[in-house]
């Protein structure tokens, strides 16, 4: 009798890591990692019975070791661990920051941790990595005009924003998008007028590509009808020939004339602005371009703050290679907490111009095609340099022309300097190029960050600008896949955060409700995929993070509801309950 009963005890408790090779049985120690132990057959299991009964008189006497000690154990849940086939779990268990094991419901009682999470049957997925951010620190002076919903809204913003800062003082903001005003249109010089006629302020539109002023801060930047339209920009007038107030490109015309944010300003803001990220489940960022003077600011945040942060990764604006020399770092350089990135490569303009770089003209523009912000012989040269120096290159290429001009360097640029893992790739992507530069893609290894969040964010511009298969396909998700090229999924700035970006690529529809290029569609799966293990796959880290594997950064996310399962239509109302970094519970909603 007591033979069957520890039999029974010990052989209930086999097979902890469901689906994965191997098993765990009392009264073993903590296991070697999943993917050392031999997935055992139906004879080993009779063999293991064998070995429980013949030594039970031992077990009777010594009685069964106590539970492995762990830091954190979740569980009553569905874990998915984004492996090769996008297994589920009940339970995941962490120590030291990792993952130690994953299993059915049985597994919890195998380990004994200072905190044990019940899931109550939430989702849980790997945390999301941004692998495209534009995050900072602002002065006093600034105004978040992120998710504003009118022009009435922002002047509102503007006059609280005087009171607080004084007659005649600047004022900045930015995240303003005409798409989702209610007014259906951008605010302009008039419009800041009313509302702030005493202050110079200068409002940029959420993307970084556009902005505009007032009069008084158009008057002390010297800008005037008599004013020469600046290279590579535009200055805007109105139907009476009068300036709006928009500068598309080059509004830096007036907001270099903004006084300085104080360092403690800037470091404090920046610092909460990362913690933000927390509750959006971002886990890791890729910081879209710095100077080394920037690079060093995060650094220092990242020295006294970085284990209340997501893990961040920051790419250096390309200025020449004897300034780069100086900085005296590289790609890749620094730890899994806060390290370098690409070299960031501005090659066109945005779409919210527009200014992106195209083959055919816009719609209804004449013969107009956008804009390069660099000279093609100036690019090409640089990217050669680059890449024969080591870096890993990270370029801004939305329109087909740039993407097309960019690949045709960098093919030229490998070949010259071939380079076995360089994991070069293109930010945006915004308007599929031809089936060459593609398949060139492929061979070379370019890879993309893309944003599915752009079609739902950015719909207008797109429908104001393109025609035909350009519209349709607009920030393609299948056709680079379906080429073999490896893709990642990020959110740039409009808006920041995961959602309306899972949302948008498994539904492709923007703002109104209008379908583009529904055969873009991705899976959920795929969508989580691209958020989570195709991004650290960009910053050379797909065997530390980006899936719940045991061995893996234990960076993970609670959600209120079934992203699997729930109608698409929700996906966007799918709320962040928990963010754990590390294995350390960084953000909780309450």
């Amino acid at each position: 009798m007591i033979i069957m009963i520890i039999t029974t005890l010990c052989s209930s408790r086999k097979d902890s890591v469901q689906g994965r090779p191997g098993a765990k049985t009392c009264p073993a120690g903590p296991p070697p990692p999943a993917w050392l132990r031999p997935r055992p057959s139906p004879e080993d299991h009779m063999r293991k019975r064998a070995a429980v009964a013949v030594t039970a008189l031992t077990l009777v006497l010594g009685g069964c070791e106590p539970p492995a000690a762990a830091d954190l154990i979740l569980t009553g849940g569905k874990i998915a661990i984004v492996d090769d086939d996008f297994s589920i779990y009940e339970t995941l268990v962490v120590r030291d920051g990792t993952v130690l094991a994953v299993g059915d419901a049985s597994l919890a009682d195998d380990y004994s941790a200072p905190t044990t999470i019940d899931l109550d049957g939430r989702l849980v997925v790997p945390g999301f990595n941004d692998t495209h951010t534009h995050i900072s620190g602002n002065a006093r002076r600034y105004i978040n005009l992120g998710g504003t919903e009118s022009i009435a809204e922002i002047q509102d913003l503007i006059r609280a924003k005087i009171k607080e800062m004084g007659e005649g003082e600047w004022i900045t903001g930015y995240g303003w998008s005409e798409d989702e005003l209610a007014e259906g249109r951008r605010p302009l010089r008039a419009d800041l007028d009313k509302a702030g006629p005493n202050n110079p302020v200068i409002l940029t539109r959420a993307g970084g590509h556009s902005g505009v002023a007032n009069s008084l801060a158009l008057s002390l930047a010297g800008i005037d009808r008599s004013t020469p339209q600046p290279e590579g920009g535009v200055i805007e007038y109105d139907e009476a020939g009068e300036l709006n107030g928009v500068i598309r490109e080059r509004q830096g015309m007036v907001g270099r004339l903004v006084p300085d944010a104080t360092p403690e300003e800037l470091r404090e803001t920046h610092v909460q602005v990362l913690r933000d990220q927390l509750a959006l489940g971002i886990t890791s960022v890729i910081q879209a371009g710095q100077n080394p003077g920037g690079f060093r600011r995060w650094e220092s945040i990242y020295e006294e703050f970085g284990h209340e942060l997501p893990r961040a990764v920051v790419q250096i604006r390309w200025s020449s290679a004897d300034r780069l020399a100086q900085f005296g770092r590289m790609s890749g350089d620094g730890d899994d907490r806060f390290r370098v990135g690409a070299i960031k490569v501005l090659v066109d303009g945005g779409f919210t111009g527009p200014a992106a770089y195209t083959i055919e003209p816009y719609r209804g523009m004449g013969e107009y095609r956008g804009m390069l912000n660099v000279p093609e012989d100036e690019l090409r040269s640089l990217i050669m340099e680059a890449n024969a120096l080591g870096w890993q290159l990270g370029f801004h290429a939305i329109g087909d022309a740039a993407i097309q001009l960019t690949v045709d360097a960098m093919v030229d640029a490998l070949d010259a300097s071939p380079r076995e893992d360089h994991r070069h790739y293109l930010n945006h992507f915004t308007v599929t190029p031809p089936v060459e530069t593609l398949e060139l893609m492929a061979e070379y290894d370019i890879a993309i960050s893309q944003q599915p969040n752009f079609t739902y964010t950015l719909e207008g511009r797109y429908a104001a600008n393109l025609d035909g298969e350009r519209l349709a396909h607009n920030n393609p998700l299948k056709i680079p896949m379906d080429y073999g090229i490896f893709m990642a999924i990020s959110s740039d700035i409009l808006p920041i955060g995961p959602m309306v970006g899972l949302y948008a690529a498994v539904t492709r529809k923007g703002m109104s409700g209008e379908v583009y290029g529904p055969d873009e569609r991705l899976t959920i799966e795929e969508a989580i995929r691209g958020y989570t293990r195709n991004a650290a796959w960009l910053t050379f880290e797909e065997d530390t993070k980006g899936t719940l594997e045991p061995g893996m950064l234990a960076d993970m996310v609670v959600l209120s509801e079934d992203l699997l399962t729930i109608d698409p239509e929700r996906i966007m109302g799918v709320e962040v309950d928990m963010t754990i970094v590390g294995g350390q519970v960084l953000y909780e909603r309450r």
